[in-house]
């Protein structure tokens, strides 16, 4: 993987082309190294003549084909057969046979080409050994650094299964959990007998669809986010009246940025839960800020130690989830604050947006 500022471009080794590319360009290293290591050993000799000079280049290039066949038969056979099985004795022996049946072959192509010429084993060894070492030691790595790009695709593919089903579960988690808080919303406004009853269902109906059918994309807009927060403030407001102060200050740069669907409201949700009750004037602050490229959240809200550790026995997932949805989403690219201090209890979030 090449990175050049932003962008980066990826060799993509699954595509036919670049496997051709790829595999005459190893041939051609291949083929042309022995005569670059040493230009003699690739010269027919001076006594013979010019007849006999074209048969001889003949037989040197009609012998590589026989390495090409060594190449494969490396790759595909001896390396997954033997090598990746641990028999090393047994791949080395095949090895060694294998470059006795190279000069075997030369062998015979030197009879049939020129069988008036001089046959010599010692220097046919010597002048084969270098391509046909070159022709191993090139499989080899060919076959193994293949395989390993296979491996990690497949590794790439199973986090990436193992990701949706992750993020699945935790929504499904998360679900449930609001929907009990919601329903607690329309008891309290049903036995207060307040009039605002009949839009609050309309804005819980909306919530509903947003949780329901929004939250199946990978993300949504910040303006419907920054939406589906006020109108849960806003219900929340209703809910407590007076009893607690919540201050908002919610400044986009751009409504178009996308985040991950829920994945601040469970924030709101533990301040409205651990933000009010026995808590002598409960209060809670929602800040919400973008610029170009980073996210800002933080909740600030009263605590209290003791009530806390009771509800949370009873619930208190939201918390847990999203901590966990944010290293699965955003990585390295995101940072969460979680502190209690004295009577407060401080959230702040900061995640690059757009990665």
């Amino acid at each position: 993987m090449l990175k050049t500022g932003k962008r980066e471009m990826v060799l993509n080794f699954s595509n036919k082309r670049v496997k051709v590319a790829l595999h005459i360009l190893v041939w051609l290293v291949l083929l042309a190294l022995p005569y670059i290591i040493n230009s003699n050993r690739g010269a027919p000799p001076h006594r013979l003549s010019p007849e006999e000079i074209n048969q001889f280049l003949k037989l040197n290039f009609i012998s590589y084909f026989y390495l090409i066949v060594i190449f494969y038969l490396n790759s595909f056979v001896l390396i997954q057969k033997l090598f990746y099985k641990g028999k090393y004795l047994s791949y080395a022996g095949c090895i060694v046979l294998l470059y006795l049946s190279v000069l075997f072959v030369h062998f015979i192509l030197f009879h049939f080409l020129m069988p008036k010429a001089d046959f010599s084993w010692t220097r046919v060894g010597w002048f084969n050994l270098p391509a046909f070492l070159l022709t191993i030691a090139g499989s080899t790595t060919f076959i193994m650094i293949s395989d390993r790009i296979k491996m990690e695709k497949k590794d790439l593919e199973r986090d990436k299964e193992t990701m949706k089903t992750e993020l699945s579960f935790l929504r499904s988690q998360i679900s449930p959990h609001f929907i009990f808080n919601i329903l607690n919303n329309i008891v309290a406004l049903v036995r207060l007998k307040s009039a605002d009853l009949e839009p609050t269902v309309m804005k819980l109906s909306g919530l509903m669809q947003y949780m329901l059918y929004e939250t199946d994309e990978e993300k949504v807009a910040l303006r419907t986010e920054k939406e589906y927060l006020n109108s849960y403030i806003d219900l929340q407001k209703q809910r407590f009246g007076q009893k607690v102060k919540v201050e908002t200050d919610i400044v986009l740069l751009n409504d178009y940025q996308e985040i991950e669907p829920m994945l601040l409201i469970p924030f709101v949700e533990n301040a409205f839960k651990h933000g009010v009750g026995l808590i002598k004037d409960p209060q809670i602050t929602i800040k919400l800020t973008t610029d170009e490229q980073n996210l800002n959240f933080s909740v600030v809200n009263k605590y209290s130690a003791s009530e806390g550790e009771a509800k949370d026995r009873s619930s208190g997932i939201g918390l847990a989830n999203v901590s966990r949805r944010l290293n699965l989403l955003y990585g390295r690219d995101h940072r969460l604050d979680i502190q209690k201090e004295g009577d407060w209890f401080k959230v702040n979030l900061w995640l690059k947006l757009n990665v």
